[in-house]
């Protein structure tokens, strides 16, 4: 269906979930919370840590880690993407785990024409495998409305990301060969830098440390998002989401996966 950015500087709040368990607090400032990783000068923090900004030119993108890693949260982040013509560029936001059979959870923004609605591109990976791409058209509200669940489903055998600790990663960078209409409309070099801007960013989740969760350390923190779940009101926005604004599911596409859908997509319960 066709649709329209309702803005050139769409800001979103995004929200990840993962897996139910006690939870800590940690309000946000960027010059406590994260790691400046790769800029060369293009990654800003301002307005006292409330503001972070990435930039990407022709030379190269920019992004940030945050310092603690964590094991189970609900992560809360305010992005205000690339405005304009941001064809063949990506804002990711994203956690990911260490190692060669890592846990990811990925959210990215895939740049426009101008004028032309912004892609959400989203992938679970689970003991290093992924091939669950999802993505979405972002013209519609989606602050607090769910547009994807990832169920537990490890009785059936399929692993679920709950056991290694993650970091939250942002970045901005240039996939022309492949973000904006399968890699047909390139970067435009011309309205260089591009630039994001992240803000508010919250972790409520248990930190890990040598190998120790701040929750396993005081097991009786509660929170009302320890209870929290999809609810029949929230199934519903889910499904209205899917219905009307899902671009590409790996859950139908028969001739990526001949020999049968992945299990997780069959599965029932």
């Amino acid at each position: 269906m066709a649709c329209y950015s309702y803005s050139s500087y769409p800001i979103f709040l995004f929200s990840f979930i993962v897996t139910s368990s006690f939870i800590v607090a940690n309000a946000g400032n960027f010059n406590n919370d994260v790691d400046i990783t790769w800029d060369d000068g293009r990654a800003k923090i301002l307005n006292k840590g409330k503001l972070l900004t990435l930039s990407l030119d022709k030379a190269s993108g920019s992004g940030f880690q945050s310092k603690n890693e964590f094991l189970y949260g609900k992560f809360d982040m305010q992005l205000k993407l690339v405005p304009n013509n941001s064809a063949g560029t990506v804002t990711a936001y994203y956690l990911k785990s260490p190692g060669a059979s890592w846990d990811e959870i990925d959210f990215e923004f895939l740049g426009n024409l101008s004028g032309n609605p912004y892609i959400v591109h989203t992938n679970v990976y689970t003991q290093g495998k992924g091939d669950r791409e999802q993505q979405f058209y972002l013209c519609f509200y989606i602050d607090g409305r769910p547009i994807r669940e990832f169920k537990n489903l490890e009785s059936f055998g399929i692993p679920y990301p709950k056991k290694q600790s993650m970091r939250m990663y942002a970045s901005l960078w240039n996939a022309d060969d492949w973000a904006t209409r399968g890699g047909l409309a390139k970067t435009d070099w011309s309205q260089a830098p591009f630039t994001a801007s992240f803000r508010n960013f919250n972790a409520k989740a248990c930190v890990w440390s040598i190998g120790i969760s701040s929750c396993s350390l005081n097991p009786t923190t509660k929170n009302t998002w320890f209870s929290q779940e999809l609810d029949s009101s929230s199934q519903r926005k889910l499904k209205w989401v899917q219905q009307n604004y899902m671009v590409y599911n790996y859950c139908t596409d028969t001739s990526r996966f001949p020999q049968g859908l992945p299990q997780e997509c069959t599965n029932k319960n």
